[in-house]
């Protein structure tokens, strides 16, 4: 079993940049991919950046290409999302999902069998 917690959503004003990060415990997520997921009042959860198992390839979605970056950091079996230029329409709860054993981040979340809590990410204009 894996069990995941985000941290660093906040309030922010256009502009800025924020960190999310997605803590795993019970075993390691380097095989696994992780995914970023969010959902704003009234929309459909959408897929936002996902990294592969053994830190393979990335993916973003359009709207958020160039301006977030997903990483890995091995040592904390965490993955980082940062956020920079952020602006209203980022405003949502990001949650981070698991896929054991996946080598590639699919965008659609019944894939992801592990999912956190959420982190409250707000953008003011």
């Amino acid at each position: 079993q894996v069990q995941l917690v985000e941290s660093g959503g906040g309030l922010v004003q256009a502009g800025d940049s924020l960190r999310l990060s997605c803590a795993a415990s019970g075993r390691t997520i380097y095989y696994d991919a992780v995914s970023w997921f969010r959902q704003s009042p009234g929309k459909d959860r959408e897929f936002v950046a996902g990294v592969g198992g053994s830190a393979s390839r990335a993916r973003y979605a359009d709207s958020v290409k160039g301006r977030f970056f997903i990483s890995r950091d091995n040592s904390e079996n965490t993955v980082l999302l940062q956020m920079d230029s952020l602006n209203p329409e980022d405003t949502a709860v990001y949650t981070c999902a698991a896929k054991a054993w996946g080598d590639r981040p699919v965008t659609s979340p019944n894939e992801y069998e592990y999912w956190g809590q959420g982190t409250q990410v707000t953008v003011s204009s």
